[in-house]
């Protein structure tokens, strides 16, 4: 590439890629006729000239590391005769000291996943040729501000790969100017434009200097104008540079009619685009219009795919069930084809169980289900908050404001179709029958949930002569029939938990103060699978896991040459719980038996640690707890009547047997998976020897549909999308690293619009320092806060309040040291707030930015009957 200075309109689309985000929009912008001040681009050409001598080899940042030192090479190294004579040729080509603004274009700017706005610098009314450029050269050093390094490491961005481009505008000497997002930033909401403008140049609204003017306009209406008090204008000077001025800031500085025509500009940006943008503008004393820069908005959460007519409503599977990153493509192939199965139970079967149910849709590599039906019914609106308070009480308060939305509001004749799926369901699930038998024969409901797992283990099977596509076969069948399977456990679930609040009701004590009924329960799969992981680390010998680093332990372990009881016990634990997980619900992430070290890790903390009361010890407590706990209830209820004790303890006594089996569901579920997964894996190493995928697990960036046609046909090529024509190889590149972009996108919301709206970001914020949610599990404890994003690796101290977004069975070996929980989401039935419960930790969940506004080695206090989280103060 030469080294030239370029009028925006000659900039090729091969150069594009290569002149970093602000010129190559400019570019566009230009040829697409829009308003964008005349100017030229000094590519990333002329930054490698004066860059190559730059040796880039880590260090800390900082004046004595690798920012200061770079800043200093560009800053002192000789601009290039030829860059220098261009710069001064373009500049002169304006006119006579014509003012500029010189701006830095990354080419790290503007990725998915990361904006990089305001990383580097920009220079304002910069006159004459010698100020041109030395602001180049001041460009160019702050591509290595502290700021602009650390934000790349943050990002995971190689600084030797970052080029900067410098971009040169005609300066607009603005009467008003701002920023338009052509999305509304905070609520998510499309085609909603939000300006902020204040009188003079720009930058006083882009850097924060003042409160500028806020307006919101959608489809031609203007729906907000705020006034700020603009107490501050930035304008040029004569001569070059700029000065700061005291305004008095009466009234807005836009009328209605410019803000429309910015809401117009602005729809013509995102409509070129085709997706929303984050652009700045400025309108100068004579009239004109001008638009100084456009770039993506990174921040806003993508919207479901293939939406049908009308509003919808969207409710997030990852946020219930503890998974806040990405699914494979695999994985959520196999939650269609899961969901396939249940809505066949309620008559609603789709055509190609392959396309799941209806109501399953992806955003984000996320699940999500449609429950626009029900939030648009009568019924639905009563179950609805119901079972969220039970699962994720967050989202209440979320559905309730839906209930007021006229767009949502209640469809005539929603009753009946309802009442129709709910009788199919309860029929083909023999609601009734086992009902009953929960009831009237505990024993033989218990001992059918045994079987199911029997009937399972003989279904999962794979015989080992089995051929890839029989092996396809097998796992679509057994996917599709495990809904029905592992459902069939709930009626004793839901008796169980019925009888609860019927006991509560009839005895007048509140659900809350009868939490201890629910400690220590029998039949639980996850607290029987901790307190073994606790026993074996009673068994082993503590030398090597005192001694060695975990990966020195998997290494061991694997190899076979770890102490012989140890070998032995964590073999046997494994053959038991291998097939769990973190973010276990995905099959395309490895299992326990494959990748050990979490629990390998686990059991390094156990064994390092001063040894308390045994966890056994604990839960053997929390039963005896339990049981004076349904006498003290029974009490209550007989001075009410003596036939209402005698159905409380009855009703307390079924509660006990069955609510621990509230989590056998997902344990069969979870094995299905970890089974299914491992056949694939074998399909995975076939393509792999057909020359067509490079390694067995890139199978899981595939969906079933396309691993059954590349079982046929070899290398499949992709007919549609930003692959087409390519092979499995481009395929699978292109899904991991969109895969790994979403696993770094930290707000996932658990409620979402079709219009892009996140309903609970409209509620009204808690006050500051307010640290509330949902009463999870009873008790009050004042600890050290541990903030733990990933257990892979995580240590806790005994007594330590793990705060956490939300956790699945992956994270409850953790639970046995905590003395506390803390959890941005779920409700007093996730699985966190269960598992607290038995095992008698404090527990306060659904806690909004928890582990933001926490820091790991505060002191604070967790209420878990109040529901509230104080942070001490320091």
């Amino acid at each position: 590439m030469k080294t030239t200075a370029l009028d925006f309109t000659e900039i090729d689309a091969g150069m594009l890629a290569d002149v970093g985000g602000k010129a190559a929009n400019l570019g566009e912008l230009t040829r697409a006729g829009l308003p964008v001040p005349p100017g030229w681009v000094l590519t990333t050409d002329a930054y490698r000239q004066v860059a190559q001598d730059l040796r880039i080899d880590g260090g800390k940042t900082g004046e004595e590391g690798l920012a200061g030192r770079a800043r200093r090479h560009l800053m002192e190294a000789p601009v290039p005769d030829a860059v220098h004579e261009a710069i001064v040729k373009a500049y002169e080509a304006l006119g006579p000291d014509v003012p500029v603004a010189v701006r830095s274009s990354a080419t790290a700017e503007d990725l998915p996943f990361a904006s990089f706005a305001g990383q580097q610098d920009t220079f304002l009314n910069v006159v004459g040729t010698k100020a041109v450029v030395e602001a180049v050269r001041r460009c160019w050093a702050s591509l290595w501000t502290d700021r602009a390094v650390a934000y790349r490491e943050s990002n995971g961005i190689d600084h030797a790969a970052v080029r900067l481009a410098v971009v040169v505008q005609r300066m607009v000497d603005a009467r008003v100017a701002g920023v338009m997002f052509t999305a509304n930033p905070v609520t998510g909401t499309r085609r909603e434009s939000v300006i902020d403008a204040s009188p003079g140049l720009g930058e006083a609204v882009v850097s924060g200097a003042v409160n500028p003017d806020r307006f919101r306009v959608r489809d031609g209406r203007i729906l907000e104008r705020h006034a700020g008090d603009k107490r501050l204008a930035i304008r040029s000077l004569p001569g070059g540079g700029t000065e700061r001025v005291e305004t008095a800031g009466q009234g807005l500085c836009l009328t209605d009619d410019e803000v429309r025509d910015l809401a117009a500009l602005g729809a013509r940006v995102e409509a070129h685009y085709g997706a929303p943008q984050d652009t700045e503008w400025a309108i100068g004393h004579d009239g004109t219009l001008w638009l100084t820069q456009a770039r993506p908005i990174t921040t806003l959460y993508p919207l479901p795919e293939h939406p049908r007519p009308g509003l919808r409503v969207y409710f997030s599977v990852n946020v219930v069930q503890g998974v806040m990153g990405p699914l494979t493509p695999m994985g959520q192939a196999a939650f269609r084809l899961i969901s396939a199965g249940g809505a066949g139970l309620a008559g609603h079967a789709p055509a190609d169980p392959l396309d799941g149910a209806g109501f399953v849709t992806v955003s984000g590599e996320r699940l999500w289900l449609d429950i626009t039906a029900a939030v648009r019914s009568r019924p639905g609106r009563a179950v609805l908050p119901r079972m969220l308070r039970l699962g994720e009480a967050r989202a209440v308060g979320v559905m309730e404001q839906l209930f007021e939305d006229p767009r949502l509001s209640a469809t005539p004749g929603s009753v009946r179709p309802f009442l129709r799926g709910l009788g199919r369901f309860a029929r083909n699930l023999r609601l009734p029958h086992r009902v009953l038998t929960a009831l009237t024969r505990p024993d033989q409901a218990v001992a059918a949930t045994v079987k199911l797992g029997e009937v399972l283990d003989g279904r999962l099977r794979v015989p080992a002569t089995a051929t890839p596509a029989q092996r396809l076969d097998h796992a679509e069948r057994v996917l599709r029939g495990t809904f029905p399977l592992i459902i069939s456990i709930m009626p004793n679930v839901i008796t169980g938990y019925a009888l609860f609040a019927l006991a509560s009701r009839l005895s007048g004590v509140p659900v809350p103060e009868m939490s201890d009924v629910l400690r220590s329960l029998p039949h639980n799969p996850t607290t029987e699978m901790d307190l073994e992981l606790w026993r074996l680390s009673t068994r082993i010998e503590p030398a090597p896991f005192k001694e060695l680093s975990v990966p020195e332990l998997v290494a061991r372990y694997q190899e076979g040459r770890l102490p012989p009881v140890a070998q032995r016990e964590i073999a046997a634990f494994l053959g038991e719980y291998g097939h769990r997980g973190v973010a276990e619900i995905d099959l395309g992430v490895p299992r326990w038996s494959e990748e050990p070290a979490h629990i390998l890790g686990v059991l390094a903390n156990y064994l390092r640690m001063e040894q308390g009361t045994p966890p056994s010890d604990t839960f053997r407590e929390g039963a005896e707890i339990a049981q004076r706990a349904i006498a003290g209830v029974t009490a209550r209820a007989r001075r009410r009547g003596r036939w209402r004790a005698a159905v409380v303890r009855f009703g307390l006594g079924r509660t006990r047997r069955y609510a621990g089996l509230r989590e056998l569901p997902k344990f069969y579920l979870v094995k299905t998976l970890a089974e299914v997964r491992a056949s694939l894996l074998v399909v995975g190493e076939h393509l792999v020897g057909l020359g067509v995928l490079d390694s067995a697990h890139d199978v899981f960036f595939l969906d079933l549909r396309e691993t059954r046609a590349a079982l046929a046909g070899g290398d499949l090529r992709v007919t549609g999308g930003a692959s087409a024509g390519g092979g499995l190889r481009e395929l699978v590149a292109e899904r991991r690293a969109t895969y790994e972009r979403e696993r770094r996108r930290r707000h996932v919301p658990r409620v979402l619009l079709s219009d892009g709206t996140e309903p609970e970001a409209t509620q009204e914020a808690a006050a500051d320092g307010a640290l509330t949610g949902t009463a999870a599990s009873p008790g009050t404890v004042t600890g050290v806060a541990r903030v733990v994003l990933d257990p892979i690796g995580a240590h806790l101290e005994p007594g330590e309040i793990l705060v956490c977004p939300s956790t699945d069975p992956g994270w409850t070996p953790l639970f046995l040291t905590a003395g506390g929980l803390v959890m941005e989401m779920g409700g007093a039935m996730s699985h966190g707030a269960v598992v607290a419960r038995e095992y008698g930790i404090p527990a306060v969940v659904g806690v909004p930015d928890a582990t933001h506004r926490i820091t790991s080695g505060q002191e604070i206090t967790v209420n878990g009957a109040a529901g509230n989280v104080t942070i001490s103060e320091p």
